[in-house]
């Protein structure tokens, strides 16, 4: 498994475009692509965020992709995604506009069709079938372009996360709702991730994100553009060099159990990995490890007492709330509400899933331990 790592110390074209260039002939792209196939790029679009903020792939990625497949020929590009909340031609525009896809030229088209269907997962998977962005289950040929950054609820956001973009808007909360345990949650992930199949994962981490991201977290750069045919044995990789244990990770030790993953295969192409990175702030979600002075028969029973004191919750800061409701739309359980202009919270019901803060754009909610 080829995975290729090009330093680049800023967003500029003329940097990025070149690690691009290297990047593809490594993995041997062209070969894979045929004039008349109907390419989709998948960003990160999570919301309506300025580019200078580490919360979506950056348009300078997306542009220089877009410019060497034109230059292999390619004239059916589509830049598709489905952000976090509504999912039609109004949010979605704001979306394109404040990320930035609007200034990537006429080399590819943004998607206007807001229509899903549904697609049928293998035997044997717990979802039997997934409701997808029609680009993507139209698409030849797919290109996963993430950003990397830390996660509240999965830990560590990067290839196989950022296909939860390819559920149309707000049946993503119902997938929360559905799946609300993360073991469960990260199954689905992966199950949708080997429906979805995407052909090549690029990871934006010339920015990354570390602490509460997906959207609230802080800038981390790593100045580097990762690039794979093998997203599940990449976001191991990248997982590490943000100082995360792949193991930690529940959707990453899946993927390694169900050998999706495979590091002792991984073969670093392009420039090295540079020596005394700092670690990545982890989320305040993230729950510590008390078992290890606890006798192994009582750490089952430990843990399901400590689980429901230890449980996080969000807690909302009154004064950066305008009421906006951007939270309650996205709230799978349905225990937010608006009154008076400020969001209401109820914890009964709450499963933890931090779609809220996710989807607030004033960083008004943050986490709060139950104990």
């Amino acid at each position: 498994m080829i995975q290729t790592l090009h330093i680049v110390p800023e967003y500029n074209e003329e940097l990025i475009y070149p690690a691009i260039c290297k990047s593809m002939e490594a993995l041997n792209i062209a070969a894979d692509l045929r004039p008349e196939m109907k390419i989709v790029i998948k960003p990160n679009l999570v919301m309506a965020k300025s580019p200078d903020f580490p919360a979506t792939t950056h348009p300078l990625v997306i542009k220089a992709v877009i410019r060497w497949l034109r230059e292999q020929g390619m004239q059916h590009i589509t830049i598709a995604e489905s952000s976090g909340g509504l999912y039609n031609a109004e949010a979605m525009k704001h979306v394109y506009h404040v990320c930035g896809m609007d200034t990537l030229g006429e080399g590819a088209e943004l998607n206007m069709d807001f229509s899903a269907q549904t697609v049928n997962c293998p035997a044997g998977f717990k979802n039997h079938s997934f409701h997808l962005i029609t680009p993507i289950v139209e698409a030849d040929y797919i290109i996963n372009i993430c950003k990397l950054k830390t996660h509240a609820m999965t830990g560590y956001s990067g290839g196989i996360k950022n296909l939860f973009g390819t559920i149309p808007g707000l049946e993503k909360p119902q997938m929360h709702y559905r799946w609300p345990e993360i073991e469960d949650f990260s199954n689905m992930l992966l199950e949708l991730a080997q429906t979805v199949a995407p052909n090549l994962t690029v990871i934006d981490a010339i920015d990354a994100m570390e602490g509460n991201g997906p959207t609230g977290g802080t800038s981390h750069p790593l100045h580097m553009l990762l690039a794979a045919k093998d997203f599940y044995t990449q976001d191991c990789f990248a997982a590490k060099l943000m100082g995360l244990e792949p193991t930690e990770i529940v959707m990453l030790r899946q993927a390694l159990e169900k050998g999706l993953a495979r590091p002792k295969e991984l073969a670093l192409v392009g420039d090295p990995v540079p020596e005394g990175l700092s670690p990545f702030q982890k989320p305040d979600t993230i729950k510590l490890d008390f078992t290890n002075g606890v006798p192994k028969f009582l750490r089952k029973p430990f843990m399901f007492v400590a689980s429901r004191l230890l449980k996080s919750y969000p807690q909302l800061t009154p004064e950066k709330c305008v009421g906006c409701g951007k939270c309650a739309e996205s709230c799978p359980a349905h225990v937010i509400r608006i009154e008076n202009r400020k969001a209401k919270f109820k914890r009964k019901g709450c499963i933890s899933c931090f779609c809220c803060q996710e989807m607030c754009p004033m960083k008004a909610i943050s986490v709060k331990k139950a104990l």
